[in-house]
């Protein structure tokens, strides 16, 4: 099973430094979430290795160092007035008792795109998480994750989705990419979250700096999902941020 755990926000130039302490922080934050965690150390237990554009992918520590280092190079090789990108990837065994067979592996992949002014692209994270085959029912906190990359990143918006709620929220809901909308959780950033009615079908838990993580019940399903997106958006909670940009966050 593949679940992506995502956050979104508009322009907010930031330098390679301040990106590098984001990614440890995030990397450092998978490790303590992640199977078996706390791993200790920095990164935890992931292996990480860096997906370049051309030729094979490479090793790269957790470290602020290590991490600043692949920042300048992404950012003298791409456009950056769209953002210093990066791609990792790892992966890490079950934790004992999770429900995997011995030496299952979980597998991670953490891309980002920051720093930047683009008045028309989204600066985002990504971080996709695949689980061993049988172990769906571990309880991998998720909604954690969402939680940390909102205290992290701070975007204007973030869920923790799959493909099932992405093909619901398009095929029914006529949501298209790029769009706010909730999965099995949600975040909103303060303006968002002022515009939660109330009596919504959620757990709704509020955040440091005035955001909050919305949480739908997994036994209501991707309806109760699209229920709960189509209620925000009428509310203008789920509203897309004006183009072209000119804010971080609505």
């Amino acid at each position: 099973m593949r679940r992506v755990v995502r956050g979104f926000w508009g322009p907010r130039v930031e330098s390679a430094e301040a990106l590098a302490g984001r990614w440890k922080r995030t990397l450092d934050e998978l490790g303590r979430l992640g199977p078996g965690g706390p791993a200790g150390g920095s990164g935890g237990g992931w292996a990480w290795r860096q997906v370049h554009s051309d030729g094979p992918a490479t090793g790269i520590r957790a470290e602020e160092a290590d991490l600043l280092t692949a920042l300048r190079a992404a950012a003298a090789s791409d456009d950056w007035s769209d953002g210093a990108g990066l791609r990792l990837f790892a992966e890490a065994g079950a934790a004992a008792g999770a429900g995997a067979g011995a030496g299952a592996k979980w597998e991670v992949e953490v891309s980002g795109r920051a720093g930047a002014d683009s008045e028309f692209l989204l600066q985002s994270m990504v971080i996709g998480v695949e689980a061993p085959e049988g172990a769906e029912g571990a309880g991998f906190p998720y909604a954690g994750l969402l939680a940390a990359v909102a205290g992290i990143w701070e975007p204007d918006f973030g869920d923790v989705t799959d493909d099932d709620v992405l093909d619901v929220l398009e095929d029914e809901g006529g949501f298209v990419s790029g769009d706010p909308a909730l999965g099995w959780a949600g975040y909103l950033s303060p303006a968002r979250a002022a515009l939660v009615p109330d009596g919504l079908d959620v757990v709704r838990e509020e955040l440091g700096g005035g955001g909050v993580l919305l949480t739908v019940a997994p036994e209501g399903g991707t309806g109760a999902v699209l229920r709960a997106s189509l209620r925000l958006r009428e509310t203008g909670a789920l509203q897309p941020l004006p183009r072209p940009m000119t804010r971080a966050v609505l």
